[in-house]
């Protein structure tokens, strides 16, 4: 189901095993991975990983960042035919699109999948809880100053088509 994209009732025919047990063994496999990497990578960065990445980035010239941030556009070469539209990129292929921020030590602490029609950065953006945050002042904190002017909430490195 995960490396097809398909329904739990087609893996009958290919791998030989049932709806339910195939919908059972997935659930396994989602607790086991949330077991094993909830608590150091699937998750937000606390006070520690936050002072981490903002002296790790004052270090390196860009005081007050939190990380990178880029969505990244995946051809989906197993969609289900009926939702080919819906997904359908630039290239006119159906794309996944990811939004992710990441450390320099490439730990992905932020992941979001945009949704049907969201066929550019843009909308990813515009439905991300990460930003939503941001516009709400809801960030953690962080002190620095640029140019004079004193900031109090991180920012995330992006390249030009992101609005300011």
């Amino acid at each position: 189901m995960l490396a097809y994209g398909c329904p739990a009732d087609a893996t009958d025919e290919y791998i030989k095993i049932g709806e339910s047990t195939t919908i059972e063994s997935l659930k396994r496999f989602c607790r086991a991975v949330m077991e094993e990497f909830v608590g150091e990578y699937l998750r937000s960065p606390n006070s520690t990983d936050v002072a981490r990445l903002l002296r790790i980035g004052k270090d390196r010239g860009f005081p007050g960042m939190l990380g990178s941030l880029d969505c990244m556009h995946w051809k989906w070469k197993n969609y289900p035919t009926a939702w080919a539209r819906q997904y359908a990129g630039r290239s006119g292929s159906p794309t996944i699109i990811l939004e992710a921020v990441a450390d320099y030590d490439l730990w992905i602490w932020h992941a979001y999948f945009g949704l049907p029609c969201t066929n550019n950065d843009i909308n990813v953006l515009d439905a991300s809880h990460l930003f939503a945050n941001l516009a709400q002042d809801i960030a953690p904190p962080a002190h620095y100053v640029i140019q004079g002017k004193e900031y109090n909430i991180g920012y995330y490195l992006v390249d030009g088509i992101y609005s300011k």
